[in-house]
C-alpha cells in the first residue's frame, strides 16, 4: 500500500508541474494572439486598397497581361503551404497539410505537376518524413508575420511564375492556409495568387473585399499617369506581397488561437487526473489504515 501511495503522489507532483506548463503556454498564446490579430486587421486596409486597384485598372482599361490571363493549358502550378514551427497547437498543422494532400491529389488527377514550397518546420517534417519532394522551405516565427518575410516569398513566386516553363517556372500559384474567423473557428483554404482573376472591384468575394462597403459607380474612369499598364506593373508585385503578407498574418493567429485552445484543454485534463489520482490515493490511504487497524485488533484478540 505505501508504495502505492508513492506512486500516486509521484503522479500527482508531476501532473501538476505539466499543468503548470500548459498554463504558462496558454497566457503567452492569449496575451501574443492580440498583437497578432492587430496586425491582421492593419493588413486589410492596405491589401483592400490594393485588391480594388488592380480591379479597377484591369477592368476599366481592359489590361490584358500575362499574370491576369488564365492559361488554357495549367502544366506546372505552385503550391504554397503554411505550418507552424512548434507543436501544442491541437490540429491545427495536420489541417492544413490534409488540405494540401487533396489539394496535390486534385492537381494529380488533372495531370498538372506541383512545386511544393513549404513554411513551417511542421510542414517540412511532414514531407521528409514520407520522403515526399519539395523545393524550398522556410522556418521561423511562423506565429508573428513579417513583412520581410512576405517579400521574400512574393519575390520568390513571382521569379518562378516570370520564368518559362524550361526552365522551372510555373502557370499559376497557389496558397494553402489557415483563414482566422474567429478564436474558436479557424478554416484551411485554398486561394489561387495568381493568375488573378480580374472581376469588378465589388464582386471579388474573399475575405478582405467582404469588410468593406461597395464602391460607389462612376460613369468617369480614372486617369493614370504615365499609364494604366505601367501602373499596373508597379502595382502588381505590391499587391502580390499584400496578400501574403494577408495570408501570413491569418496563418500566425490561426496557431496562436489553436495553441490556447489546446493548451486549456490540456490543462482541464491535468486538473481532472490530479482530483483522479488524489482520489485513488486517498483510498490507498484508506485502505491502508483499515488494514492496520484490523491487524491490531487481531493481535489484542489473540492475546
Amino acid at each position: 500500500m505505501g508504495a502505492q501511495i508513492r506512486v500516486y503522489r509521484q503522479k500527482i507532483a508531476s501532473t501538476s508541474s505539466m499543468k503548470k506548463i500548459f498554463k504558462a503556454m496558454e497566457m503567452i498564446a492569449t496575451s501574443r494572439i492580440n498583437k497578432s490579430r492587430q496586425s491582421l486587421e492593419a493588413a486589410y486596409p492596405y491589401a483592400n486598397a490594393l485588391t480594388r486597384a488592380v480591379s479597377q485598372i484591369a477592368t476599366q482599361h481592359n489590361i490584358s497581361h500575362p499574370l491576369t490571363t488564365v492559361p488554357d493549358d495549367v502544366r506546372r502550378s505552385a503550391v504554397l503551404v503554411f505550418t507552424s514551427d512548434r507543436g501544442l497547437a491541437g490540429s491545427y498543422s495536420s489541417n492544413v497539410l490534409k488540405r494540401t494532400e487533396e489539394l496535390l491529389e486534385l492537381l494529380r488527377s488533372q495531370g498538372k505537376e506541383a512545386r511544393v514550397y513549404l513554411v513551417g518546420r511542421k510542414a517540412k517534417a511532414y514531407f521528409d518524413f514520407r520522403h515526399r519532394d519539395y523545393d524550398e522551405f522556410w522556418t521561423g516565427n511562423t506565429d508573428n508575420a513579417t513583412t520581410e518575410r512576405a517579400e521574400e516569398l512574393a519575390d520568390k513566386l513571382m521569379r518562378d511564375i516570370n520564368a518559362p516553363y524550361e526552365d522551372g517556372g510555373v502557370d499559376e500559384v497557389l496558397l494553402v492556409y489557415t483563414q482566422f474567423n474567429s478564436m474558436v473557428n479557424q478554416e484551411p483554404r485554398v486561394l489561387r495568387l495568381l493568375p488573378l482573376e480580374v472581376v469588378d472591384a465589388n464582386d471579388l468575394g474573399d475575405e478582405i473585399s467582404e469588410r468593406y462597403e461597395a464602391l460607389e459607380e462612376t460613369q468617369n474612369n480614372f486617369e493614370f499617369e504615365p499609364n494604366a499598364e505601367e501602373l499596373f506593373n508597379q502595382i502588381l508585385p505590391r499587391y502580390v506581397k499584400a496578400r501574403i503578407y494577408s495570408a501570413l498574418c491569418h496563418a500566425a493567429s490561426s496557431e496562436l488561437a489553436s495553441r490556447q485552445r489546446a493548451m486549456k484543454a490540456a490543462g482541464d485534463n491535468a486538473t481532472e487526473l490530479i482530483k483522479k489520482y488524489t482520489r485513488l490515493m486517498n483510498n490507498a490511504r484508506q485502505a491502508e489504515i483499515t488494514t492496520e487497524l484490523t491487524e491490531i485488533v487481531s493481535g489484542a484478540e489473540a492475546l
